[in-house]
C-alpha cells in the first residue's frame, strides 16, 4: 500500500471552538486545578474557545462505570458543526471500552482535529481505520498543562501541526527534557519548572537507507489491548508504514518490550513496514535505557532478519516532556545518513 488516503481536518486558529473530552480516566473531576491549568493555556496561549462536554468533569468512578457516556461526548463533539477540534483531557487505561459505542460514520463524515496520547491510542487507531488523520500529541492535563507553563517546544510543535497549513518539516530534538514525577495534587509546584536534563538527541539504531511512510502506532502498552479485537489494524494498514511507538509511565521493562515486539514479528508487521520511530522511554533506570536499544535490535535484526530496517530511537514524543505532535496516519521521512526525521506534508487543510 503506497500510503493511506485519509481525510485531514481543518486548521485550528485563535477563536476556534475546541471540545475537551475524557475518554479514559476521569482526571478533570479528580484534580480539577490541573485540568484548569490546561484550559487556561488553551484559552490564553492559543486563543481557543473551550467547550467542555457533558461528562468531561464527571467523577472518576462514574466515568469508569460509564464508557458509553464517554463515547457520547466524543460522538457529540464530532457531530457538532460548530466545534473545530477535540482534545483528550488525559489518558488512562481503559479507553478500549469506549470503542464499541463510537459512531465511526460521524467521525469520518466530520473530520476535525482530534489530539491526545497514551491511552488515547485506541481512538487514534479507530480513526485511522475510519479514514481520518488524527494527532498523537499533548493532552489537556499532561503536556498542555505543565508546571511553570507549557514548554515552548511543545507549543511550537502543536502550532506547526494543528495550527498551520504548512508542512511541519524537520524534527529537531528538544534542547532538554524531563521525566521528573511531581504530584499534580501539590499546588505549590504548579508554577515551578520540573528538573530538566540535557537532551543527547535521537539515536539511529540501524539502517542506512532513506525511507518514507505513513505513521501507524501509539503507546505500546495500549496497542496490546487491541490485539485480537476487530479494531486491530489489518495487515494492509502496515504496508509501507513507519511504526511509531513509545512506552507509558508504568516503565515497561526492556525484556517485556522485546516480548511484545516479537509478537509483532510473528504477526508479519516487520515484513510490511519500512521504518520504526521510537519515543524516549519514561520511568527507566540508566541500566534500562542502555538495555532497550539492544533488545529492539536483537528482535528486529537477529530474530526477524531486518537489519536493513531504519530504526530511530529517543524521539521527543510520548511520556517524557516536552513533546512533539505527530500526525497519526500522516507521512514521515526517516533519513539515517542525513540524520533527518521529517514531516513533509501539511497536517491540516
Amino acid at each position: 500500500m503506497a500510503g493511506l488516503h485519509l481525510k485531514k481536518p481543518r486548521t485550528l486558529s485563535p477563536g476556534s471552538r475546541v471540545a475537551l473530552v475524557s475518554p479514559s480516566w476521569g482526571g478533570p473531576g479528580t484534580i480539577p486545578h490541573r485540568f484548569d491549568m490546561g484550559v487556561r493555556e488553551l484559552r490564553e496561549r492559543f486563543g481557543f474557545e473551550v467547550v467542555e462536554m457533558a461528562h468531561t468533569r464527571a467523577e472518576a468512578d462514574w466515568v469508569w462505570r460509564n464508557p458509553e457516556a464517554r463515547a457520547d461526548d466524543i460522538n457529540a463533539a464530532f457531530a457538532d458543526s460548530t466545534i473545530d477540534g477535540i482534545i483528550a483531557s488525559i489518558g488512562g487505561d481503559d479507553s478500549v471500552r469506549v470503542l464499541p459505542f463510537i459512531d465511526t460514520n460521524v467521525m469520518a463524515d466530520n473530520p476535525k482535529v482530534f489530539m491526545g496520547f497514551s491511552d488515547t491510542t485506541t481512538l487514534h487507531v479507530l480513526a485511522l481505520l475510519s479514514g481520518l488523520q488524527t494527532f498523537y500529541g499533548p493532552s489537556v492535563m499532561a503536556g498542555i498543562a505543565e508546571n511553570g507553563g507549557m514548554f515552548p517546544y511543545t507549543e511550537e510543535w502543536l502550532r506547526r501541526t494543528i495550527m498551520s497549513t504548512r508542512a511541519p518539516g524537520d524534527i529537531e530534538p528538544a534542547p532538554e527534557w524531563t521525566c521528573e514525577m511531581v504530584r499534580w495534587e501539590d499546588q505549590s509546584r504548579a508554577n515551578r519548572r520540573r528538573t530538566m536534563q540535557p537532551n543527547q538527541g535521537r539515536k539511529w539504531l540501524q539502517g542506512t537507507g532513506r525511507v518514507e511512510g505513513h505513521l501507524v502506532g501509539g503507546c505500546l502498552d495500549v496497542l496490546e489491548m487491541l490485539k485480537g479485537t476487530q479494531w486491530w489494524p489489518e495487515p494492509d494498514i502496515w504496508d509501507g508504514a513507519v511504526f511509531y511507538w513509545e512506552t507509558s509511565e508504568d516503565g515497561m521493562p526492556p525484556a517485556t518490550v522485546g516480548y511484545i515486539l516479537r509478537n509483532y514479528g510473528m504477526l508479519g508487521v516487520f515484513d510490511r513496514i519500512v521504518g520504526m520511530a521510537v519515543g524516549r522511554p519514561d520511568a527507566y533506570t540508566t541500566e534500562q535505557r542502555a538495555a532497550l536499544p539492544e533488545v529492539v535490535r536483537h528482535i528486529i535484526a537477529d530474530e526477524f532478519g531486518r537489519p536493513d530496517l531504519p530504526v530511530v530511537m529517543d524521539l521527543d514524543f510520548g511520556h517524557t516532556y516536552p513533546q512533539i505532535t505527530l500526525p497519526n496516519g500522516g507521512r514521515i521521512v526517516l533519513d539515517p545518513q542525513a540524520d533527518k526525521v521529517t514531516l513533509p506534508d501539511p497536517a491540516t487543510v
